[in-house]
């Protein structure tokens, strides 16, 4: 295969070292991340005769025009980084759990004297315990509201003293233990609270059996108040295990249990979670990427993905099948690290109670899969009506399969910000948006029409461009640009739509490019030179989609706008100070990426950042300080 020079010198640098590399598009975009216990040989099989590689291989290697690589110490570091450099860049040729927004965690607040249970999507080292990952924030909720009936924990924000006079309905309605008024001490709180995870540990046999120890003491004491609410609390232990399947003795190992089914470049895998001998849980996970990739390298990379954002390691995982050998030892290595040194048993069950577990896991990842195919093909029916619908509605020749929207944001014409959101087939294409920093000095803030007409000038030019440049070898055009769109939509009324219209008459596209308004208040829609808007039926797809375009063009302006803003803040504090200019001022927040950053650095660290000297850092120093 033909091999460009640049890439030829690269191959011929590469050290023989353990280590991740990357490989970059024309765009300069990371498109697969991999690693190799030596880089050397691993990266340079990529570029051997292409006829033992698969489709999306042989793909891959087609659109690599730059190789970087990073070497560790051991392939266990390896692996590591690979994990985190992939679900920082999500590359497109690597599989990957779908969805790009963080799982949800339950998280216990342990290093607090009182611990609250909230929910959270990001995990720190910050003393708490978590645990998850849960697929749906739903589910989170209905467990907590579950866990709150058996151990009634705090929700509020008060300063648990001990000493107030009344505790809030809470109380009243035991659905909290009231530390406030002195109800239960701070030992007897963080029992319970120890109780709560061990209960979502799956280890509840001995939870059940000091409360039914405490209950009988509190009887024969003759507190019966307290002996009821044992016996409340444990009533609702008991329902909750009771509906939990019971599928080994109490001593068998803690385990989770792997099965996947596949379609079409997608994967479900479904994962069981044993504790205690009870199958307390269940989740389902998506990944894509996976076509022209055989099963075991699937697995392995859901493995790998799945317990980096895993809060609990169990002793042992059961898989539906091998995978590659060194790859499982290196994997072992890993998870027994993140198990505090305990030893994780990765192995096929062939037989038994085990083997019938891994089958049914199976089928349960066939029919999730099947069941969200459904879903997805029902979605893709309301996607089409609704580009049916618009088409028909507003006398469109064909279906706006690429739809734009432009919507503009400022404070009081402080850091104005133009957004273009993009939807294709009826779904956001977010690698297509683009934002636009409008300088409002230029047009006179604030001045929402004139932004409109800026940011549209502005993104038909590069259109122009595109037309017009001859295209280089290897280079892809923008696809943000250089297509026209099937349809405008504008955030405002009458005169937003102006000001669109006279830049499309400006590029001779006006009546090429359809174009409308979507007013605010009645969810109008009008027409160029038409003063008779347009109103779509309430329940209408049409209507559904639009909103939903104007409304993700407002979020995403919203959003770059104060991006834009919290950088104009941070920048002028540092151009009050002599000596800063905008050079030394862009690579301080570059290198330190905040002002908080800024302040807690010391003399040498200022000073070592590129352009600084001791002067000008002893001059922050004195201005911030």
């Amino acid at each position: 295969m033909d091999i460009s020079e640049k890439l030829q010198g690269i191959l011929a640098t590469l050290p023989a070292k353990p280590g991740c590399y990357i490989y970059r598009n024309a765009e300069g975009t990371i498109i697969y991340i991999g690693k190799a216990i030596s880089l050397k040989n691993r990266v340079r099989s990529y570029f051997h005769s292409d006829s033992s590689h698969d489709a999306k291989t042989r793909r891959l290697v087609r659109d690599i025009v730059d190789i970087e690589w990073i070497v560790v110490g051991s392939e266990l570091e390896a692996l590591i980084l690979e994990m985190n450099l992939i679900k920082k860049h999500r590359p497109k040729y690597n599989i990957r759990l779908k969805d790009d927004k963080r799982y949800p965690y339950i998280k216990i607040h342990w290093n607090e004297p009182f611990p609250k249970v909230t929910v959270t999507r990001q995990m720190t080292e910050d003393g708490s315990r978590y645990f998850g990952p849960y697929t749906s924030a739903w589910a989170v909720y209905q467990t907590l509201e579950a866990l709150r009936r058996m151990f009634p924990y705090l929700t509020c924000d008060r300063e648990i003293t001990g000493l107030d006079k009344r505790a809030c309905l809470y109380f009243d309605i035991k659905l909290c233990t009231a530390p406030c008024i002195g109800a239960i001490d701070q030992a007897g709180y963080r029992q319970m609270i120890a109780d709560l995870m061990e209960f979502l540990s799956g280890h509840s046999e001995e939870i059940v059996t000091r409360l039914e120890t405490e209950m009988q003491k509190a009887s024969e004491e003759m507190r019966f108040e307290k002996a009821a609410a044992v016996r409340d609390q444990l009533k609702a232990i008991t329902s909750v295990i009771e509906r939990q399947k019971i599928v080994f003795a109490s001593d068998y190992k803690d385990s989770d249990v792997l099965a996947m089914a596949r379609t079409d470049g997608e994967a479900c895998v479904q994962i069981f979670f044993i504790r205690g001998g009870k199958l307390i849980g269940r989740e389902y996970f998506i990944l894509e990427g996976t076509e022209d990739t055989d099963n075991q390298e699937v697995m392995t990379e859901f493995v790998k993905q799945f317990y980096t954002e895993a809060a609990n390691i169990p002793e042992q995982v059961m898989m539906p099948e091998e995978i590659q050998i060194e790859e499982a030892k290196i994997i072992g290595q890993w998870l027994k690290s993140k198990r505090g040194g305990q030893k994780v048993e990765l192995f096929v069950p062939k037989e038994g109670q085990p083997h019938d577990l891994v089958q049914m896991a199976a089928e349960n990842a066939s029919e999730t899969l099947q069941a969200l195919r459904t879903q997805w093909q029902a979605d893709a029916h309301k996607q089409e009506q609704a580009l049916g619908e618009l088409q028909s509605e507003l006398k469109l020749s064909a279906p706006p399969n690429r739809i734009e929207c432009y919507d503009v944001s400022h404070t009081q014409g402080v850091a104005t910000v133009g957004a273009m959101i993009v939807f294709e087939q009826g779904t956001p294409a977010k690698n297509l948006y683009r934002k636009f920093n409008i300088d409002s000095t230029s047009i006179g803030a604030p001045d929402d029409f004139a932004s409109m007409e800026e940011m549209l000038t502005r993104r038909f030019k590069r259109w122009k461009s595109s037309q017009e440049a001859a295209p280089s070898p290897g280079s892809k055009p923008d696809a943000s640009f250089s297509f026209l769109p099937d349809l405008i939509i504008i955030d405002g009324g009458k005169g937003q739509l102006g000001r669109v219209v006279k830049v499309l008459e400006e590029f001779d596209l006006f009546g090429k490019v359809p174009v409308v308004g979507l007013a605010k208040q009645e969810e109008e829609i009008f027409f160029p030179h038409n003063s008779q808007p347009l109103i779509l039926p309430r329940h209408s797809q049409g209507l559904y989609l639009v909103q939903r375009i104007r409304d993700e063009a407002h979020r995403y302006g919203i959003t770059a706008h104060r991006a834009r803003r919290s950088k104009q803040g941070m920048a002028s504090q540092l151009d009050s100070i002599p000596g800063i200019g905008p050079t030394r001022r862009k690579a301080l927040l570059k290198h330190f990426g905040s002002m908080d950053k800024i302040k807690e650095a010391t003399l040498e660290e200022l000073a070592a950042v590129k352009g600084m000297n001791g002067n000008a850092a002893e001059s922050i120093k004195a201005h911030l300080e």
